[in-house]
């Protein structure tokens, strides 16, 4: 049985080149579950086909199937499983072995955990150079400053004695992306090598996986973000319950899903849709009416706010406002000042000069003593909720400890209190009362982030720090969790600080903007405005970074 995209030639029609990588009918299996189900793809020179799904698709496990990392244990059947029209099922481990590198080169997302973090990065990729038996070691190290220079690592030679951790997440990224590349092999599977990355970051990651396409490589681009297909693959397939439901030219299934599932994917991106519009079908949840008054006036005020550490310049010049009921958006780059903003506004970190307000009164000046009775006005919900919470708790007990918290003014409640706010937080949020008695370990990401959120809402705040709440979430999962920030803040009145380096999130979430660079405040203004038309060079250069773009290179 061919694979979709490879219909009967009619007669006298030239060969097409061989598949550089051919599944058909692919079936992976682990004990009694199967997680892939008769998939069908190909892969062939100078082409990238983009593998697009959420968690537990099972993209990753295709991916690694292709090449014999399926890992012990799996039940792997094919029709047919092919590299450069030979038959790998046949081969052993050594075989595949000298494929991986020299035939095929790997690229995982986190180059921190994919990198050894006792070895310079240069000694990695000579090593793997040495394993397939490049030249001397000379023409190896000759070899490590060519590709290191060819991913754009500025200053190669002092990079390559480095240590994955004294490098960015960019640079470690590239390096990974240099180790796959320094056999030049025909075919390069790229793991979701961009999610965690700043736009800027991302958009040079692509440009050096699409200059290896265009040296007639082939490119198994795996990803969930649609982005990311748009502007870097000629094909897509997308997967779901690990069966591929849509597959096609990339124009053509973004354009005109025919699939219910593609169709949620795309109704679910916050980028293509404006403020207030809903991004999920998932059912509103029933929140009760707010107690007391709702929130009035400035919430939150920073006025000049400077920070150094050890003669660097963390923040400097920083002033905004933000009220009652609105979104105030910081993006930036890794290193703009946009977390240190937020730890100053939490009061977390002591500016060296400037002041911020909560409600009116000083924030940052007065020790924490004396803003303790203060500090259920400002909450943080973290990016990675599982390392926020204790792992011995249940949810329940986590909501209830957060429930007795003192507010002045009122009495502490009661455990049996505690329990009834605990499950009207968790419904709140739209969490399942089954989901009360589980530990954070057995929670799903979305399920955790609401969670997150429901601690943060359980001493009755008027302001969220939101920290990359969404960035490690699925795409349907992030609808559902931006939807339900939007509902809390129409009921309640909160005013949020949402910091992220998404900038499709933020031009959703967010009424007004500021963009940072350098620990400065370089645009600020209305989303829309700042969105539409850009003023600073920086804020262009990072709009221009996502921009959906054809394979062609034309913007959409």
């Amino acid at each position: 049985m061919p694979a979709p995209d490879e219909p009967t030639a009619p007669p006298g029609t030239p060969a097409r080149p061989v598949p550089l990588i051919r599944a058909e009918n692919l079936t992976v299996g682990f004990g009694a579950r199967t997680v892939v189900r008769g998939v069908s793809l190909t892969v062939r020179r100078g082409e990238t086909l983009a593998l697009v799904g959420e968690s537990g698709s099972g993209k990753s496990v295709t991916a690694r199937t292709l090449v014999g990392l399926t890992g012990p244990g799996a039940r792997v059947r094919a029709d047919r499983l092919e590299w450069q029209g030979e038959d790998i099922r046949t081969w052993g481990e050594r075989r595949l072995r000298r494929i991986r590198g020299r035939g095929i080169g790997f690229v995982l997302q986190d180059a921190l955990v994919s990198l050894d973090p006792l070895r310079p990065v240069g000694k990695e990729i000579e090593d793997a150079l040495k394993l397939h038996g490049y030249g001397d070691r000379d023409a190896r190290r000759a070899r490590v400053r060519e590709v290191m220079e060819q991913v754009a690592i500025p200053d190669p030679a002092l990079r390559a004695a480095q240590y994955p951790h004294e490098l960015s997440g960019g640079l470690r990224q590239r390096a990974l992306i240099a180790s796959a590349l320094a056999l030049d092999p025909p075919l390069l599977i790229a793991d979701e090598p961009t999610t965690a990355l700043d736009a800027t970051v991302q958009a040079q990651i692509l440009d050096l996986l699409a200059a290896a396409r265009s040296r007639e490589r082939g490119l198994l681009f795996i990803t969930h973000d649609l982005a990311v297909v748009r502007r870097l693959a000629d094909r897509v397939a997308v997967m779901r319950g690990g069966e591929i439901v849509e597959e096609g030219p990339v124009a053509h299934v973004l354009q005109d899903p025919q699939h219910a599932y593609t169709r949620h994917l795309l109704a679910a991106d916050p980028a293509l849709h404006p403020k207030g519009a809903r991004l999920s079908a998932a059912p509103r949840p029933t929140l009760p009416a707010p107690e007391g008054e709702r929130p009035s006036g400035v919430v939150l005020a920073a006025e000049g706010l400077h920070k150094t550490y050890r003669g660097r310049t963390a923040v400097a010049d920083v002033s905004f406002a933000l009220a009652a009921g609105r979104t105030l958006g910081i993006v930036g780059e890794s290193g703009s000042g946009k977390s240190t903003t937020a730890r100053i506004a939490l009061g977390l970190t002591r500016p060296d000069s400037g002041t911020v307000t909560l409600h009116g009164e000083e924030w940052s000046a007065p020790a924490e003593k004396a803003r303790r009775h203060r500090r259920h006005h400002i909450q943080l919900v973290h990016q990675d909720p599982l390392s926020a919470f204790d792992p011995r708790w249940t949810v329940r007990r986590t909501l209830a400890d957060a429930v007795r918290l003192h507010r002045p003014g009122h009495p502490a409640p009661g455990p049996a209190e505690a329990a009834d706010r605990a499950r009207e937080l968790a419904a709140q949020v739209g969490l399942p009362a089954d989901t009360l008695d589980r530990h954070p370990l057995h929670l799903s990401g979305g399920q955790r982030q609401r969670a997150a959120l429901a601690r943060a809402l359980a001493p009755r705040p008027s302001l969220l720090v939101l920290d990359e709440p969404v960035s490690a979430l699925d795409v349907s999962v992030q609808a559902q969790v931006l939807d339900l920030l939007a509902e809390l803040q129409d009921t309640l009145g909160l005013a949020y600080l949402f910091i992220s380096h998404d900038l499709g999130v933020v031009q959703h979430v967010s009424d007004d903007v500021l963009v940072m660079q350098g620990g400065r405040i370089v645009e600020a203004g209305p989303a829309t405005a700042v969105f539409a038309a850009p003023a600073h060079p920086h804020t262009r250069a990072l709009l221009d970074a996502v921009r959906p773009l054809t394979p062609s290179g034309a913007t959409r």
